[in-house]
């Protein structure tokens, strides 16, 4: 089996493999041009990021600057993805982010660790896990996302959180490491914020 495909797949592998150099020196040269392109040259951006990324859907956006292992070739966006400035993906392996997701500044998505057995670290040896975001999820600023993890439709991640586990559908979650707090429910459809109530007839 050739190493990508161990990477790919969850097995241990080695980083250094050519074929793996070769692919990310391409996909790194990509995500630097994104980086340098001025706001005034957004169609640019897109078009760059719809060949950078595995999937990029309609209506997703990134605030430059961008830091992605692999340039974003294993992440897939669905539609109307908003991403912040410095979203930072160790993107070794698919990254899969439903619609209407949003993700805070300085997010961190990590989906590559390290044997604990310090002999096979000696040798260079990783291993990749996916992250998966459900639809309508929001990752507040700073948070910071392990290997394997799942967060389910429409949760919320306080900012500065370590998300280690996964997190279900439909609640808000925070800490280091995350822990559910509380369900999504019916006083978040009458407050936005602390005391500050939604008026619904400005949505209707």
């Amino acid at each position: 089996m050739k190493e990508l495909d161990k990477q790919l797949s969850g097995k241990l592998y080695l980083p250094t493999d050519e074929e793996i150099a070769l692919l990310q020196k391409s996909c790194l040269e990509k995500q630097f041009e994104f980086n340098q392109l001025p706001p005034s040259r957004i169609e640019e951006r897109e078009t760059l990021l719809k060949e950078m990324f595995a999937e990029f859907g309609e209506g997703s956006y990134v605030e430059p600057p961008l830091h992605c292992n692999f340039g974003g070739c294993f992440i897939h966006f669905g539609k109307n993805v908003y991403a912040n400035f410095n979203l930072t993906c160790v993107d070794d392996t698919h990254i899969y982010v439903g619609d209407n997701t949003i993700f805070g500044p300085n997010v961190t998505i990590i989906t590559t660790g390290h044997p604990i057995q310090p002999e096979l670290r000696q040798k260079q040896y990783q291993f990749s896990r996916p992250a998966r975001f459900g639809k309508n999820v929001w990752i507040g600023a700073g948070v910071v996302i392990l290997p394997g993890v799942t967060i389910g439709d429409n949760s919320v991640i306080g900012a500065g959180s370590l998300v280690s586990h996964d997190i279900p559908a439909n609640v808000v979650a925070y800490g280091t490491p995350a822990r559910v707090v509380r369900p999504i429910g019916e006083k978040d459809d009458i407050y936005y914020f602390k005391n500050e109530k939604i008026d619904w007839n400005e949505f209707r």
